[in-house]
């Protein structure tokens, strides 16, 4: 029995989390080696995270006129080319057959290609969920694409590290054919039309300062440089404080596998075996964000490290769901895709920002980047009480 046209979506962005989680894992340490710093390292993915914000509204708009299918497709393999690209410039510079000088702008080129095309699957398949759920079952829809992404995130370490065994560049090529596969089971599966009564002349009239927008980018915007600060700084973080400890890759490896777990717990219990509304969603993931990252900086120990790791997964867990149904909610069904495109533009600001922001901070103390991320969520926890469009999420549903 085939599978359906949104699971191969689902499957789209579970191999599209393979290759994230495995990048951050693999390239940071692998260009520190060959001399890059860290803060070329992020910007690497911050130029790249520039080019998502600047074309992801436009991929959201351009799949409300030539259909989702076709622009999920687009993205997938755009992002499949960007894992050959990007690997290529480190595989040929351990080689001494690329000059070091020429290694930061062949990875910025080939991280590009992701953030310029790549950006196209995920606003695509967001839409694609919105256009065929009711209201009442948005939240757990929405819930489940972000938990196929976050799986693949899971997955990424564990598969890509056994393929490393292989060669550095296996995981890659392997991750590359995944989304090629993906690709051509939604050609197959998912219907080529347009979105169910959708006019692109109509929904490129809603703007991104909108009322029923805005708070909701704000917000995404916020939390998305608390998330990027964290995983752009995860390997640095561990090699700088417990460098003593055996088997480094290994425990950077861990910290993303259970951040991306128990983000998929969080997920399922409290998107579908015991829901809470969008707004208590919001709410209490954020004053969960709020203790982890000053515990984590806090107490710098491997154990309290993890554990706060833990507890920041249940957090963005009940966020990340519940921000994308509630923009969903909150606008008419010809603007779907422009919305899920315009919230796809602000997710990348974190990594766009953090080389400037976040690297600085953390090269003074790493513990005050931490400190740094909790004093943003409480300011977004006042930001849920005040904001009346936030507070609406509760009549949305």
């Amino acid at each position: 029995m085939s599978l359906s046209g949104s699971s191969w979506l689902k499957f789209g962005l579970f191999t599209v989390g393979l290759g994230q989680s495995f990048v951050f894992v693999l390239v940071p340490p692998l260009a520190r080696d060959l001399g890059l710093t860290e803060i070329q390292t992020s910007s690497i993915f911050a130029i790249s995270a520039v080019a998502w914000a600047l074309t992801s509204a436009f991929w959201g708009r351009a799949s409300d006129k030539y259909g989702r299918r076709n622009i999920a497709i687009l993205g997938l393999l755009g992002y499949g080319i960007s894992l050959i690209a990007l690997i290529t410039p480190l595989f040929l510079a351990e080689r001494n057959l690329l000059n070091l000088s020429f290694l930061f702008p062949a990875l910025v080129l080939g991280r590009l290609i992701n953030g310029l095309v790549g950006s196209a699957t995920r606003p695509a398949s967001f839409a694609y969920v919105a256009d065929t759920t009711s209201k009442e079952k948005r939240t757990v829809k929405f819930a489940r694409l972000e938990s196929s992404f976050l799986l693949g995130t899971v997955a990424g370490p564990l598969i890509g590290g056994f393929l490393f065994l292989i060669t550095n560049e296996t995981p890659f090529y392997v991750f590359s054919l995944c989304a090629l596969i993906a690709a051509i089971g939604i050609y197959k599966n998912l219907d080529s039309s347009k979105s169910t009564d959708i006019k692109s002349e109509i929904s490129s009239k809603i703007k991104w300062n909108s009322k029923s927008i805005l708070p909701f980018l704000f917000f995404a915007a916020v939390l998305s440089l608390c998330q990027s600060s964290l995983l752009q700084s995860i390997g640095f973080y561990i090699t700088d404080f417990f460098g003593d400890l055996e088997n480094l890759p290994t425990l950077i490896s861990m910290t993303f596998g259970l951040l991306s777990m128990s983000t998929i717990f969080s997920q399922y219990i409290f998107t579908d075996a015991f829901p809470l509304k969008n707004y208590y969603l919001l709410l209490i993931g954020t004053i969960l964000l709020v203790f982890s990252y000053f515990t984590m900086a806090f107490f710098p120990t491997i154990s309290i490290y993890y554990l706060s790791v833990i507890v920041l997964g249940v957090g963005f867990g009940m966020t990340r769901p519940a921000l994308s149904s509630s923009l969903s909610l909150a606008q008419t069904p010809e603007n779907q895709g422009s919305a899920a495109g315009y919230l796809g533009s602000v997710i990348p600001i974190g990594h766009m920002t953090t080389p400037f922001i976040a690297m600085p901070i953390y090269a003074i103390n790493p513990s005050y980047l931490y400190y740094f991320s909790s004093f943003l969520c409480i300011g977004l926890i006042l930001f849920i009480i005040s904001n009346p469009t936030i507070k609406k999420t509760k009549d949305y549903e």
